[in-house]
C-alpha cells in the first residue's frame, strides 16, 4: 500500500509512529470537554469583562504562523474559525519542552484536531483569540488537505472548486469551503419550516414504504430488486402519493412526509435518482385552497431564512410574497408559442410539435405532447412565481376533472425561476374514474412508455372505502433548497450526490 502513498501521506505516518513512541494517543477514547464554540467567542467576548477566562475549545488546524517560541494557529470548529496564540513556556511550563519542540513544531500537521485549554485575549491587531494554556491531540491527519489562501480579512480564495473533488470527497469539501456548510444548514431551516407550518396547520408527520410491490404515484421509470423470502420483484418508490391518500381513505384528515424518492432517469444539474420530496395531502380541501397555503408557506420560508420575501438568484430578483400569479396551461402554451391547442386530438399535437421542431417518441401520448411543448416553449419564461392550473385530463391520471372545463383536470404546477417546484392536484376519489385512468396508462405501457403508471389494484379498492374530496401536493425540497440557496446544480444541495464509480489506477486496484 506505501508504494501509492504521497510523500506528505509517507511523513505523517512516520509522526503517527514518532508520536505512539512518545506515549502521546493520536486517537485517544476518553471525552474532551469542549465549553464554547468559535462563534460564541466572536460575537460575546468583551475585552473590558475579560470574560471567556477558562475556556475548552476543539476543532481542526487550518494554519500555523511560526515565530520561534512562540506561534499563531488558526483551528475551525462547526461554526467557525479562531485564531489560537501558543507559546512554549505556557503549554511546557516546566524543564520538558518536548511537547512544543517535538510535537506541536514537528509532529502536528495542518489537518491535526486538537483540544485547547486557555483564556480569550485581543492582540495588538485586535484579532479575538485564545491564550493557550494546555494542549491535547485528538486526532492525527493522515491525507494533508487541499490548501485554501486566506487575506486578512478572513477572506478565502484559491478554493477547491473542481465538482469531481467536491461531490466525490464531500467531507473535504465542507472542511475547506464554509460556504458549502451554509447551504446544508438552510436546507434543514426550509424543512424546519415546512414541518412548523404544517404541524401548526394539524398536519401528522408520517411514514410509508420504499420498497413497494407496485411503483405508482408518478410517471417515471423505477429502480427494480428482488425480495429473496417472498421471492418476488420489489420496487424502489417514485412517489408516496398512493399510501399517503390510503391514510386520508382511513380517516386522518391531514398527513405529510418528507420522502426519498428514486427514479432510474438521466442525471443532470436538477436530476439526481435518489432526491427528496415533500407530500402532503389535506381532506375537503380542493387546489385552490391549495394554492392559496402554498403561497403563504413559501412566504413564510423565505422570510425565516432571509428576513424578507425578495431574493437574488443568479442576475434575478425573485420576490415570494403572496399572492402569486396564475396562468392556465392552454394560455401559457398559446402566449409563448401562438397555437391554441385546446380541442387538438394526438395527431395535431404531433403536427404542432413539428412545426415547433420538438422531438417526440413515437409511443408519446397526448398528455406526453402537450407536456413536451410545455416544458420546451413556456417553463423557462416564468421567473417570477406562477402557478400553471389546468391541466388536460390525459397529463394527470390521478387528478379530478375540472368542475366546469371538458377535457381538464384541477392540478397546478408551481414554476419559480424557470423550473417546477411544486405539482399539485384536487385529487381524484371518484374509483370507477381512477380504473379506468389507470386502464389508460397500461395502453401507453403496452405502446412502449416505460413512464406509464401500474394499475394499483389496492389503492383501488381503498377508493371503493370512499376517499373525502382532498387536496395534495409534492414539493421538490432539493429543488427549492437550490432556489433558495441560490445554486444552480442539485449536487451543491446534496451531502452525496450520485456519481460514477471512482476510477483507480490498475496498479492500486490489484493491490486493494
Amino acid at each position: 500500500m506505501s508504494a501509492h502513498l504521497s510523500e506528505q501521506e509517507l511523513q505523517r505516518r512516520q509522526k503517527l509512529t514518532e508520536l505512539r513512541a512518545l506515549g502521546i494517543d493520536p486517537y485517544p477514547a476518553e471525552e474532551f470537554k469542549v465549553n464554547v464554540n468559535a462563534l460564541d467567542i466572536k460575537e460575546n467576548y468583551d475585552r473590558d469583562k475579560l470574560n471567556y477566562k477558562d475556556i475548552s475549545i476543539a476543532g481542526r488546524i487550518m494554519s500555523v504562523r511560526d515565530m520561534g517560541k512562540a506561534c499563531f494557529a488558526v483551528i475551525q470548529d462547526a461554526t467557525g474559525r479562531i485564531q489560537l496564540y501558543i507559546r512554549k513556556d505556557d503549554i511546557c511550563p516546566g524543564e520538558d519542552k518536548t511537547l512544543y519542540d517535538v510535537v506541536w513544531k514537528k509532529l502536528i500537521d495542518i489537518g491535526d484536531i486538537i483540544g485547547v485549554n486557555g483564556y480569550v485575549f485581543t492582540t495588538k491587531t485586535g484579532e479575538i483569540s485564545i491564550h493557550v494554556t494546555s494542549l491535547k491531540v485528538l486526532s492525527k491527519s493522515l491525507k494533508p488537505l487541499p490548501i485554501v489562501k486566506t487575506d486578512e480579512q478572513g477572506n478565502s480564495f484559491d478554493e477547491v472548486s473542481d465538482p469531481e473533488f467536491r461531490y466525490r470527497q464531500r467531507y473535504v469539501d465542507l472542511i475547506i469551503n464554509p460556504q458549502v456548510r451554509d447551504t446544508f444548514k438552510k436546507r434543514t431551516q426550509i424543512i424546519n419550516s415546512i414541518r412548523t407550518t404544517l404541524t401548526n396547520a394539524g398536519l401528522l408527520e408520517v411514514e410509508t414504504p420504499i420498497l413497494q410491490s407496485i411503483p405508482g404515484g408518478a410517471t417515471a421509470r423505477p429502480f427494480i430488486t428482488h425480495h429473496n423470502a417472498l421471492n418476488m420483484p420489489l420496487y424502489l418508490r417514485i412517489a408516496n402519493e398512493l399510501y399517503l391518500k390510503r391514510l386520508i381513505v382511513g380517516g386522518f384528515e391531514g398527513v405529510f412526509e418528507f420522502a426519498k424518492d428514486f427514479r432510474n432517469e438521466g442525471m443532470d444539474r436538477t436530476h439526481n435518482p435518489e432526491f427528496t420530496v415533500l407530500e402532503f395531502y389535506i381532506a375537503y380541501k380542493d387546489y385552490n385552497w391549495m394554492m392559496d397555503f402554498t403561497e403563504k408557506m413559501l412566504e413564510k420560508i423565505v422570510t425565516d431564512l432571509y428576513g424578507k420575501t425578495e431574493i437574488t438568484v443568479g442576475e434575478k430578483q425573485i420576490d415570494f410574497k403572496a399572492p402569486f400569479k396564475r396562468v392556465t396551461m392552454y394560455e401559457a402554451i398559446k402566449e409563448f408559442t401562438g397555437f391554441d391547442i385546446s380541442g387538438m386530438d394526438e395527431a395535431q399535437l404531433r403536427d404542432v410539435c413539428k412545426k415547433l421542431n420538438i422531438h417526440v417518441e413515437a409511443h408519446a401520448g397526448k398528455g406526453k405532447l402537450i407536456d413536451e411543448i410545455f416544458g420546451e416553449k413556456c417553463e423557462g419564461n416564468y421567473i417570477q412565481p406562477t402557478f400553471i392550473t389546468d391541466y388536460p385530463v390525459e397529463m394527470s391520471p390521478l387528478t379530478k376533472k375540472h368542475r366546469t372545463v371538458e377535457g381538464l383536470v384541477e392540478r397546478f404546477e408551481l414554476m419559480i425561476n424557470g423550473k417546477e417546484i411544486a405539482n399539485a392536484y384536487s385529487e381524484l376519489n371518484d374509483p370507477i374514474d381512477q380504473r379506468e385512468r389507470f386502464e389508460e396508462q397500461l395502453k401507453l405501457m403496452e405502446r412502449g412508455d416505460d413512464e406509464a403508471m401500474f394499475i394499483d389494484h389496492d389503492f383501488l379498492r381503498a377508493l371503493e372505502y370512499g376517499m373525502p374530496p382532498t387536496a395534495g401536493i409534492g414539493i421538490g425540497i432539493d429543488r427549492l433548497t437550490m432556489l433558495l440557496t441560490n445554486n444552480a446544480a442539485i449536487q451543491e444541495v446534496l451531502f452525496f450526490p450520485q456519481m460514477r464509480p471512482e476510477v483507480k489506477p490498475a496498479e492500486e486496484m490489484t493491490h486493494s
